[in-house]
This record gives structure tokens, C-alpha cells and sequence, in this order.
């Protein structure tokens, strides 16, 4: 099985660990970037295949739109600035899951530069760091290339498909960085809308770029780690390649080899593919079937001003509005973190009221989320109204209906075919109206029959266990009681007595 080791801090070994990441996320578009071949990932193999994308003799590039305004919104999101003119280039390499043996990339003007993600303690660090983006590039995809009872097959459906490359700077320096890092722009595309961040499908890969060194000497040697494809493996690595380069620099008076490395996923180690190219040996130029791009400023403002509230800050906003969990907040955005529909429908139930934040939250995250998973339901804004939510939540608040009234009334709602009424009209259908006040004194009565004990010691003035009544009285009548008025009905029979 992979070993697991967490890597040695630098205070603990005396070690440095430098990290980049170059992530490949692939474009949640209808097209491929360059034909008009539809994206499918479930489809037989080689069925969604144009000439370009085999690339036949007098084809052409034709760019998708849509895959630009959406890298553009995922590079304002991260802070970055859009290049003005940006253009397309040929990275040169030979290889069967390419067949016009170069890539369409962006290497010399990439769409944008700079930008960054904080991440902190919500990302699971202990100290905040900041990471750096270098650059976001519009690219190809390449086939998908498998090994399948010893032949080699090719599948040109991925062929051709669009992806942004983000480049990081060296800034993180523990794998529990790393994976902070990606899962945070994992969230980052979904709310945008560029990309679903699928690792387990491919439609996102991490190489990622280790070195390590003394503290307080020059980084060292550089070694890259391929398509790395969940945050597990990413980490587990680095943690390999960390201890793999450490152990060489304490054992070997030879340098560091540059190379590309591959995941072992069996053993969690590390391998040689191949010593690590340069620029040169691409021979990048640009592509000469494609003109520059030129984004206007105007449809930079454009897009700024339709970008959504990022997950982070939604949860800065509510945590200091309504003094909740970031932890509730982070269980309601991960329903749906493109759309964000399970925080606006909280949202809409507390309606400003900062006194309801806490136990709001209780209901919808714990309550009514906790039934329905218990039911096997996926979330759905009509199981039950957020007016009529927070009309529940009200009635229990000021003791017209008791919790496990309010309980019972959820699960009629999000089990229950018929339409949605008042919260009234389901006490009525459910047989859970309240009681008139004089069959209450009866059941009051009782529950004071029941409970001599408490009941004497209610009249001596420890008023504090009057709830052990109430709750007698609530089990009497079947949770159909006012607890509020039966309050008030037990203080007065027993002070009478």
C-alpha cells in the first residue's frame, strides 16, 4: 500500500521544500477550442473526432469564444492581468497522442500574468501564505493514450479539447500547502463556471515542481512530477520525491539530475521518465494559422463586473454577519459550488435576522440536510419553501410548536408529494394542531399526576424543572400542545395548589 509519511517540517530536519504547480484545468465548454467536434467523456472512444483534430492535410484552427471569456472570468477571479494581445504558439514534440506533433499553446504572450490565492487557516494551514500566479494560458489538450492488453490505443475524443495552464510561483514549501492550493482553485473554477476541477475524470492534472535545500542556501535542482491526478497523490509525491532528493544530496557527491518524474500509485514512490527538457528543445513559434487576440478593456469590465462572490469570501461575510461556523457555511457551499443555491436559500430563510443565524443554520445544515441524506434525497430548493423554513424555525423559536413537531413537519415536506401550504394547513393535515386551552388543563392535570416528585418541588420554588413537565405534557398530547401556554397553564395550577 502507499505510505503515507508526513514529510519533516524545515524547523525539524534543517530542509527546505520549494514547490510550483502547473495545472492543467480543462474548459467546461460544449466545443473543442479549435473545431467543433463536442466534448464527451463517456462516449465510445474516437467518436467525437473533426479533421482538425486529426490533423489532416488543409484544416484549420477555429477558436472558440467561449473558451476565452471563460479563462478571462477564471483570471480575474484570481487577481491576474489580462494581456492586452495575446497570442498562439507551437510547442514542437513527437509523441502518438499528438498527431500534428506540435501543441497550439500560448508561450510567449499567454492571455494572463500575475494574480494570486491566499490560503489560511480555513484551507486547513496553520500560517497563512500567499501563492503566487505566474501566468494563465489557453492550450490544447492532447489524446488520451492507454496501454490495453500490451497495445497501445488512442482515443482522439479528449484530442483538441481546451485547458488552462496555471502556473504558480515556487511558493509553497509543504505538500499540505499544495493540496490547500488546489482544492481552493478546485472551488474557485466551479463557482466560476470554467471548469468542474474533475480530478478522478482527468479534466484536471497537476505536474508539480520540488526542490529542496539547506535554509539558507540557494534552492536546489528542480525535478518535475507528471499528471498527478488527485490532491492524495499529489501529496503523496511529494513526500516521495522530497525524501528521494534529500537522501541524495546526503548520500551522493554527484549533482541533482534535472528530470520528469512519474507516481508509482501502488508503491507511493517516485521514477524516471525522462531527463527534463527546456524551452529549446519544443522549438516553440508562434502559430502561424492564428492571429493575436486583442481584449478590449470594455469587455474586461465586462466580465469583472459578472463575476460571483468566490467561496472564501462568502464565508468571511457570513461568519462576521452572523457569528456561525465557517465549517456549516463550507457544508452548505459544497452542495452546489457553482451556483452556491443551498446558501442563498439559508440565506433567504434567515432574511437579515442576525438573531436566527445560529439556529437557522442548526435547521437547514444539521436538520433538514441530515433527513434528507438519511432518505437518500439529494438537495432540492422545493422540498420545502425557505419561507415556509423559516416560518418553522419561528413557531419553535417562540414555542408554538415544539422541535420535534417541527421535525416531523420537514420530513412530511421533503417525503410528502402534495403541494406546500402554510405551516397551519400542514399542522392541520397532520393532525398536530394545537390544543384548545381546556383540554390542555387536563393534560396539564395529568402530567402534574404523573410527576408528584417534580411537581412539589416546582411549588417549593425550584421553578428550573418546570421543562420535565412540560415535556410530559408534550409527550401526553403527542407533541400537539402549545409548550408556551402550557408553561404558563402548570405554573398556575401548581401555585394555586
Amino acid at each position: 500500500m502507499p505510505t503515507t509519511t508526513k514529510p519533516s517540517s524545515r524547523e525539524e530536519d534543517g530542509w527546505q521544500t520549494v514547490i510550483g504547480l502547473e495545472i492543467h484545468a480543462q474548459l467546461k465548454t460544449g466545443r473543442k477550442l479549435f473545431s467543433n467536434a463536442k466534448i464527451s467523456h463517456h462516449d465510445p472512444p474516437n467518436t467525437h473526432v473533426e479533421p482538425f483534430d486529426r490533423a489532416y492535410p488543409g484544416s484549420l484552427p477555429v477558436l472558440d469564444p467561449e473558451a476565452i471569456r471563460l479563462s478571462i472570468l477564471t483570471a480575474l477571479s484570481l487577481g491576474c492581468t489580462i494581456n492586452p494581445r495575446s497570442t498562439f504558439d507551437r510547442k514542437h514534440y513527437f509523441y502518438h497522442d499528438i498527431p500534428a506533433s506540435y501543441q497550439i499553446t500560448q508561450h510567449y504572450n499567454p492571455l494572463a500574468r500575475g494574480g494570486r490565492i491566499r490560503l489560511d487557516e480555513m484551507d486547513g494551514l496553520e500560517h497563512p501564505i500567499e501563492v503566487n500566479i505566474e501566468q494563465l494560458q489557453v492550450e490544447q489538450d492532447t489524446a488520451k493514450s492507454q496501454l490495453i492488453a500490451g497495445r497501445r490505443t488512442i482515443d482522439l475524443n479528449r484530442a483538441g479539447v481546451g485547458l488552462m495552464e496555471i502556473v504558480t510561483a515556487p511558493d509553497m514549501r509543504s505538500p499540505n500547502q499544495a493540496g490547500a492550493f488546489v482544492r481552493k482553485l478546485q472551488s474557485l473554477l466551479r463557482r466560476v463556471g470554467s471548469g468542474d476541477g474533475d480530478m478522478e475524470n482527468g479534466n484536471l492534472r497537476v505536474d508539480a515542481n520540488i526542490s529542496v535545500n539547506r535554509i539558507g542556501q540557494p534552492f536546489g535542482t528542480r525535478c518535475e512530477i507528471k499528471n498527478l491526478n488527485s490532491v492524495r497523490f499529489l501529496q503523496q509525491a511529494l513526500v516521495s520525491e522530497r525524501r528521494r532528493q534529500i537522501e541524495h544530496y546526503t548520500t551522493s557527491s554527484q549533482p541533482l539530475q534535472q528530470e520528469t518524474r512519474g507516481l508509482d500509485e501502488t508503491t507511493g514512490e517516485t521514477y524516471s521518465l525522462r531527463s527534463k527538457e527546456d524551452a529549446e528543445d519544443y522549438r516553440y513559434m508562434p502559430d502561424s494559422n492564428l492571429p493575436a487576440m486583442i481584449i478590449p478593456p470594455s469587455y474586461i469590465q465586462q466580465l469583472q463586473s459578472t463575476l460571483p462572490e468566490m467561496p472564501w469570501q462568502t464565508i468571511s461575510r457570513l461568519t462576521s454577519t452572523y457569528n456561525i461556523s465557517s465549517r456549516d457555511i463550507a457544508t452548505l457551499i459544497n452542495l452546489d459550488d457553482q451556483h452556491f443555491s443551498v446558501v442563498r436559500y439559508w440565506e433567504d430563510v434567515v432574511s437579515g435576522d442576525k438573531t436566527l443565524g445560529k439556529k437557522s443554520m442548526n435547521w437547514v445544515a444539521h436538520e433538514l440536510l441530515g433527513q434528507l441524506k438519511r432518505v437518500g434525497l439529494d438537495w432540492n430548493i422545493d422540498r420545502i419553501s425557505p419561507k415556509l423554513m423559516r416560518e418553522v424555525i419561528l413557531a419553535v423559536e417562540d414555542g408554538s410548536i415544539t422541535g420535534t413537531t417541527a421535525k416531523t413537519i420537514i420530513r412530511h415536506c421533503i417525503t410528502s408529494s402534495s403541494p406546500q401550504t402554510s405551516l397551519n394547513d400542514i399542522l392541520e393535515y397532520l393532525g398536530m394542531t394545537s390544543l384548545p386551552e381546556e383540554n390542555l388543563r387536563e393534560l396539564c392535570q395529568e402530567a402534574i399526576r404523573r410527576l408528584p416528585k417534580e411537581s412539589e418541588l416546582i411549588k417549593k420554588g425550584n421553578t428550573k424543572i418546570i421543562s420535565r413537565l412540560i415535556g410530559e405534557v408534550m409527550k401526553i398530547s403527542s407533541g400537539r400542545a402549545d409548550a408556551k401556554l402550557a408553561r404558563e397553564v402548570l405554573v398556575d395550577l401548581l401555585m394555586k395548589e
